[in-house]
């Protein structure tokens, strides 16, 4: 029997003999090849989110999951040429792959000690990783407190906490969401008693008509790939939480329709849940009454399927076209919504015009995969796949990829929607585990792929032709409020260039020709949709000459005669060679000044009464005034009803809900802030002061904030499989709120493996992970971060944790200047009816509210 090997982790390795690179900024392909394979209970790879950062004492005679050896370790295997890779491919569970520029790669894996020993005997590089050794013996437990999410996750919720938001959801806002069963999981075909609906959120609004394109995002359909699932479900609540406020989320559910199925493999994610490494669903048919039975649902569509016999596979593409109930599911609704554009072939090119995008979210990779996967002839829209891959690689700095991989993925997702339908559909490979930490998905993944998504939305009309004109870039208004018959100013930037395509030729750029901003109505709709007709601004140039594929623009508009209310303004580009890019759009609102209701009032310090100048006043996020020298505040609003709140620096903010505003009224709103002050205040200046540096942390002059010194991880390079950390003293927070950090950093670590973790306790046992970083910072920057614990606390403590991976090490992190803040409770703001201020006498001419 050959010797079984599981891939536990995937990640290129750079400290080891040429010809790697010394760093990995995306020199490689990521390499799907999945064969027949043995699940492990797999415990996520990083140490954050209730993972012992060590190894726990006497954890290797804990007992031990079913499904793991007692042998079994995590290793760094280095490929010598692309020969090793074939025949751990003919011999092994090779899922992943990193491919240099040289002739090899790397992989990680999971084997027994006489596996280990044997790659070494012929010829193999080697290295074991002990502490992704000990997350493989340790399965995921709950957090202390955690109520919700997955054990150990708290950031992912579970498949019922999934489903109930998403119907939530559709509840909450009914003229935006729908709740649609779309088909059923494997286990709820064999008894309606047991398995899930495959069930989908379907949004745009309601009221508004016409002929609307749709993006259909796809979630989960590989079970243990945590972030899928989440982002989808995060990205549907971004565009309903924000529409009204958020003028592109609001014109893309006015003018799309965008489809989400938050979770499209329940079965298996309810296996993945536990800990185990799910991937496929859970079809009892195929390698019967095992942990690695079922078909891969990213192999089972009809189109571009091959059969196979090896039933335990991770990629067994079940035992026919789309076999499965949940592919059966995602095909019939994908032909319910699009024109089929292109006949079935490998060589036409759907046409320029053709409608409709689809995402099919995976992790892990930090890549963008395309048509096709089953063969490595270029599809027939190549050039304009790749393009609008390189946009969402703009934003999330994912390497565009045409094609799935250097070997054949058949029956994939995207080459249904392509091939069948001539709808361009893409693999979205997310960050860097399965198992993804909570602090890097927040801080890393959210923030990384949200504009992306949404770039990707705004394109779905015409996803062929629009990624080739410019983006519109930073557009703004000279204010929200104006009084009709004013002049606003609106300005832009129109950018061509933005592209991401490492190590590939450029793409084709060309400089700015036109830019204009539509009222109203966008420019996409035809006239018989346009209806009235509406004003449309031609956009200058502010240097005087469209001559740069970078051009800042603006222009002046007269509001004379504009009706009272909310106005969107539409900013387009076009470049010389006629390609018109993505649109954005603007609120602005027109008053009338004798009867906008005004709001007004003081912010003061909590403690001394002494008003507070240059502090700002905020309006549902939208409408926003600053204080003057005594912290007097006064501006007009469109008539609404509003959550206000004010806030300054140095001081804790502080809000009111609901507030009405009507017509002819003057609000009044006083604030009192509390002042944040430092329960700890560490300049790293006059050595260690109760902070605990676990070797080889120390006090550096090499880098600074202020004035010389600063912590470190480590004299030059840190170390490989390092897991060090510099811990705080005990801060006694009882009777504070807000616990917040502030420090001030700069970083070289290798970017997705090794990590810099900001870590909470209120015991000094347990920690919660706060931010994690990675990649390349050259600059001193200041970080703020609130502290999800500690309110109320005796025993409250931060620490910094690196940890590293076998492979490439970096100069380390540098912390400087850390504090931790707190304020005392924050008053009640009341609308307030307490009579004239000194000295404005001039502010009631009405108050509403509840007394002080």
């Amino acid at each position: 029997m050959a010797p079984i090997l599981i891939l536990r982790g995937l990640r290129p390795a750079g400290a080891v003999p040429a010809p790697f690179p010394s760093t990995h900024s995306h020199p490689w392909a990521l390499v799907t090849v999945a064969l027949a394979a043995l699940l492990l209970w797999a415990a996520p790879a990083s140490a954050g989110d209730g993972y012992s950062s060590t190894l726990p004492s006497g954890l290797y005679d804990a007992p031990t999951p079913s499904g793991v050896a007692e042998d079994a370790s995590v290793v760094l295997v280095q490929l010598r040429d692309r020969k090793d890779l074939e025949m751990l491919v003919e011999s092994f569970d090779v899922w992943a792959y990193w491919e240099f520029k040289g002739p090899a790669g790397t992989v990680t894996a999971v084997g027994r000690a006489a596996q280990i020993d044997d790659l070494r005997s012929q010829g193999f590089k080697v290295w074991i990783d002990e502490r992704e050794t000990g997350f493989l013996h340790h399965p995921p437990q709950a957090l202390e407190g955690q109520a919700s999410g997955i054990p150990g996750f708290p950031c992912y919720r579970t498949v019922e906490e999934t489903l109930a938001d998403g119907a939530a959801l559709a509840a909450a806002y009914p003229h935006l969401a729908t709740w649609v069963d779309i088909g059923d999981s494997w286990e709820k075909v064999q008894n309606p008693a047991n398995g899930y609906d495959i069930l989908m959120l379907q949004m745009t609004n309601s009221a508004t008509g016409g002929d609307k394109p749709v993006i259909y995002i796809n979630g989960g359909i590989h079970a243990r790939e945590y972030a899928s699932a989440e982002l989808a479900t995060r990205f549907a609540e971004l565009l309903l939480e924000n529409y009204g406020t958020d003028p592109d989320v609001t014109w893309l559910l006015d003018y799309h329709e965008v489809h989400i199925t938050l979770q499209g493999n329940p079965d298996g994610r309810k296996q993945a849940e536990t800990g185990l490494s799910w991937r496929k669903n859970t079809n009892n048919n195929y390698c019967s009454n095992t942990n690695t039975r079922g078909a891969d649902l990213n192999r089972n569509c009809s189109f571009g399927w091959a059969a196979s016999a090896s039933q335990c596979s991770l990629t067994f593409p079940g035992s026919s076209p789309a076999s499965e109930p949940e592919t059966v599911a995602l095909e019939n609704h994908a032909i319910s919504i699009w024109p089929d554009q292109r006949p079935g072939d490998l060589v036409t090119p759907a046409p320029d015009d053709a409608t409709g995008l689809f995402l099919d979210i995976h992790s892990f990779g930090e890549i963008v995969l395309t048509a096709w996967g089953f063969t490595a002839a270029a599809p027939p829209n190549g050039d304009q796949i790749l393009r609008l891959g390189r946009k969402y690689g703009f934003f999330s700095q994912y390497d565009p990829r045409l094609g799935s991989t250097s070997t054949s993925v058949t029956g994939s997702t995207k080459d249904f929607t392509y091939g069948e339908l001539g709808v361009v559909g893409y693999t979205i490979e997310l960050g860097t585990s399965f198992f993804q930490d909570c602090a890097y998905f927040d801080n890393v993944i959210i923030p990384d792929n949200m504009d992306a998504l949404i770039y990707m939305a705004k394109v779905a009309r015409t996803p062929y032709m629009t990624p080739a004109g410019p983006d519109v870039v930073d557009p703004a208004v000279s204010t929200a409020v104006v009084n009709a018959g004013d002049t606003l100013t609106v300005t832009a930037t129109m950018d061509d260039t933005r592209y991401f395509d490492p190590g590939q030729p450029p793409e084709p750029t060309q400089n700015i020709a036109v830019a204009e901003a539509y009222l109203n109505n966008p420019g996409f709709l035809s006239v018989s949709e346009s209806l009235p007709p509406q004003p449309v601004y031609a956009m200058i140039p502010s240097d005087g000459n469209f001559d740069s594929t970078v051009e800042a623009v603006e222009v002046d508009i007269d509001t004379t005669d504009f009706d009272s209310g909310r106005h969107t303004l539409f900013l387009q580009g076009e470049d010389a060679a006629g390609n018109i890019g993505a649109t954005s759009a603007l609120f602005f609102w027109v008053i009338d000044p004798l009867t906008a209701p005004t709001l007004q009032g003081f912010v003061r310090d909590a403690e001394t009464q002494a008003g507070l100048a240059g502090a700002t006043v905020l309006v549902d996020g939208i409408f926003s005034a600053v204080t003057d020298g005594t912290g007097f505040y006064s501006f007009q609003i469109p008539p609404g009803t509003y959550d206000i709140t004010a806030s300054a620096d140095g001081y804790a903010s502080a809000s009111v809900s609901d507030i009405v505003a009507g017509e002819n009224q003057t609000v009044g709103q006083n604030f009192s802030l509390p002042l944040f002050e430092a329960q700890i205040d560490h300049d790293v200046e006059s050595g260690a002061e109760g902070w605990t540096p676990q070797s080889p942390w120390f006090i550096t002059t090499a880098q600074s904030n202020s004035p010389t010194h600063s912590w470190t991880d480590s004299p030059g390079n840190y170390g490989s499989n390092v897991n060090t950390s510099l811990t705080s003293p005990v801060v006694d927070f009882t009777g504070l709120e807000s616990p917040t950090l502030t420090f001030w950093h700069r970083y070289d670590l290798e970017s997705g493996f090794d990590f810099g973790h900001v870590e909470v306790s209120i015991d000094g046992t347990n920690w919660t992970s706060v931010a994690s970083y990675s990649g390349v910072q050259n600059t001193v920057e200041q970080v703020t971060l609130p502290l999800p614990i500690g309110t109320g606390e005796a025993n409250l403590q931060v620490r910094f944790r690196l940890s590293s991976d076998p492979s490439v090490t970096g100069d380390g992190w540098y912390v400087d200047d850390i504090a931790i803040l707190g304020h005392g409770p924050v008053p009640q703001n009341d609308i307030f009816a307490d009579g004239f201020e000194s000295g404005n006498t001039n502010l009631w001419a009405a108050t509403v509210g509840a007394a002080p």
